[in-house]
C-alpha cells in the first residue's frame, strides 16, 4: 500500500497511477518552465546584490531601508519590468490594484475593461456595485468595458471597433475568476497592447496578474503592458510571504502608485519594512518552484477527474496561463464533498469539515475549503465555490506535490465514501 497513513480506496491509487504515467509529458513541460524561471529569480537575486544586511527591520518611516529597495529591484529583475514596488502594507491583491489604479487615473479619464466585467472584490472599486463612496466613479473616472466572446476568449474585432483616441487605461484581468472563461497567455496581453496602443496611443495597459506570476517564462509588462499587480500571499510570495502585494511595470508608472500608496513627494522612500523583509525575499525565491508544483497540482486533479468521467478546464495536458483548475461536479452533494476532501489533506486545520454558508457579497451559499499556513493564501492547496450551476470546484495552490496529489486525491475518496465519485464522461466545458 502506497499510503499507509491515509485512507485511499484501491480504485483511486489505480487511476493516480494511470494518470501520473500520462501526465509525464505535461510535467516535464511544467519543470522545464519552472527551471526557467528559477534561473531568472536567482540572476534577479545575484544583480539586486542581496545579502544578510537586507534582512534587517526598520521601524518609524523607514528612510534609507536597504532591503526594501533591493526587494524591489529583485522582483522588478525577475518580472522583466523597469521597476516594482513591493510592500508588506498591501493588504491582498485587489489593494494592490487599487493603488494602482488611483494612482495613474485622474478625473475625467477613461478606462476599459477588455476582459468583461472585473471579479467581484474590484466592482466596489470602480464604483459599479455598492454605494460609490471612494470608489474612481466618484472621482469623476469613467469606467467601459468590452466582453469576452461567447467562448470567453478576446474579442479582438470588438477592441479595434471600440478602442479610440482619448481612452487613458485598457485594463485587462488575467485570470478567470470564479467563472469558466478560458485565463489569459502572455501572448494574448501582447496582442491586446498592440490593439490597445495602435487605437488609444498613450494609453496604459494595465494587467490583473493574480494567479499568473511564473506560470509562463515571460510576464505581461515584458510584453506590452505597462503596469500590472497582484498578491504576495498567491504565487509570487512563495508560500512563505505572510502578506503583502506588489505593483510592477513602467518607472514613471510606478512612481505615481507610491505617491498614492504613502504621499506625494515621499512616495517609496518612506514604509517601515518591520522585520518582514527576509520572509519577502526567501517567498520571491521559492516563488517559481512553488508555482511549479501548484501547476503539476492542478494537471493532476484535472487529470484524476478527468478520469471518474468530469468535466474540467485547463484539460490536463494542455498549457497554462494560471494556477486555477476547475472541476465541473455537475452536483450540490459533489461539490460540498471535494472541498470537505480537500481540506482533510491541509497541513492545518484539517480536522474541520467546511460547509455552505452565506458568504457577504454574494448571491448564493459558497463553499470554502483552505488549511493554510497563511491566512487566505492561494498558493496553498484550496477548492472553494459557489453553490450554483454548474457546480464548479476552483481549486488552486499546492506548496508542493506531494501534497497537493494527495489532496486531490482525498477529494476524490470523500466523494467514493458519499456515492457520488463516478460520473459519465460529459466531454469538456
Amino acid at each position: 500500500m502506497r499510503y499507509p497513513y491515509f485512507k485511499i480506496d484501491a480504485v483511486i491509487e489505480q487511476a493516480a497511477s494511470q494518470v501520473m504515467e500520462t501526465l509525464a509529458p505535461t510535467l516535464r513541460r511544467i519543470d522545464e518552465i519552472t527551471d526557467y524561471n528559477q534561473q531568472k529569480m536567482m540572476a534577479a537575486f545575484n544583480e539586486a546584490g542581496v545579502s544578510e544586511s537586507h534582512f534587517a527591520a526598520s521601524t518609524g518611516y523607514g528612510y534609507g531601508d536597504r532591503g526594501r529597495d533591493a526587494l524591489d529591484v529583485v522582483y522588478a529583475k525577475a518580472f522583466g519590468a523597469e521597476d516594482a514596488l513591493v510592500r508588506h502594507n498591501f493588504v491582498s491583491g485587489t489593494h494592490a490594484l487599487t493603488v494602482a489604479l488611483f494612482g495613474v487615473l485622474r478625473p475625467g479619464d477613461t478606462m476599459v475593461s477588455v476582459t468583461g466585467i472585473p471579479y467581484d472584490t474590484l466592482r466596489g472599486v470602480l464604483g459599479i456595485t455598492g454605494d460609490g463612496n471612494g470608489s474612481l466613479k466618484e472621482f469623476g473616472i469613467q469606467y467601459e468595458q468590452i466582453n469576452l466572446k461567447d467562448d470567453g476568449t478576446p474579442d479582438y474585432e470588438a477592441m479595434e471597433r471600440e478602442l479610440k483616441p482619448g481612452i487613458k487605461m485598457v485594463y485587462i484581468q488575467r485570470s478567470r475568476g470564479y467563472s469558466l472563461r478560458p485565463s489569459l497567455f502572455v501572448e494574448e496581453i501582447q496582442r491586446i497592447a498592440e490593439i490597445a496602443k495602435r487605437k488609444a496611443p498613450g494609453c496604459i495597459v494595465m494587467v490583473d496578474n493574480c494567479y499568473g506570476e511564473f506560470v509562463q517564462k515571460m510576464e505581461p509588462v515584458s510584453h506590452g503592458a505597462d503596469l500590472m499587480a497582484g498578491s504576495l500571499i498567491k504565487n509570487p510570495g512563495g508560500g512563505i510571504a505572510p502578506t503583502g502585494g506588489y505593483i510592477a511595470g513602467r518607472k514613471d508608472l510606478v512612481e505615481s502608485c507610491s505617491y498614492r500608496l504613502t504621499t506625494p513627494g515621499t512616495g517609496r522612500e518612506i514604509g517601515a519594512t518591520l522585520g518582514n523583509n527576509r520572509e519577502l525575499f526567501m517567498g520571491a525565491f521559492h516563488a517559481p518552484h512553488v508555482t511549479g508544483e501548484a501547476l503539476k497540482t492542478a494537471a493532476f486533479t484535472a487529470a484524476l477527474f478527468q478520469h471518474f468521467g468530469y468535466a474540467v478546464t485547463p484539460r490536463p495536458e494542455e498549457a497554462r496561463a494560471d494556477i486555477i483548475q476547475a472541476v465541473m461536479l455537475r452536483k450540490k452533494e459533489a461539490l460540498v464533498a471535494f472541498c470537505q476532501g480537500i481540506q482533510k489533506g491541509a497541513p492545518v486545520d484539517s480536522f474541520v469539515v467546511p460547509e455552505p454558508w452565506d458568504m457577504p457579497g454574494y448571491d448564493c451559499q459558497v463553499i470554502m475549503a483552505a488549511g493554510a499556513f497563511t491566512l487566505g493564501a492561494s498558493i496553498e492547496l484550496s477548492a472553494d465555490a459557489p453553490l450554483r450551476e454548474p457546480y464548479a470546484a476552483w481549486m488552486q495552490g499546492g506548496l508542493n506535490f506531494h501534497s497537493g496529489k494527495l489532496g486531490a486525491m482525498l477529494a476524490a475518496q470523500s466523494m467514493l465514501e458519499q456515492g457520488i465519485l463516478f460520473a459519465e464522461p460529459a466531454g469538456d466545458f
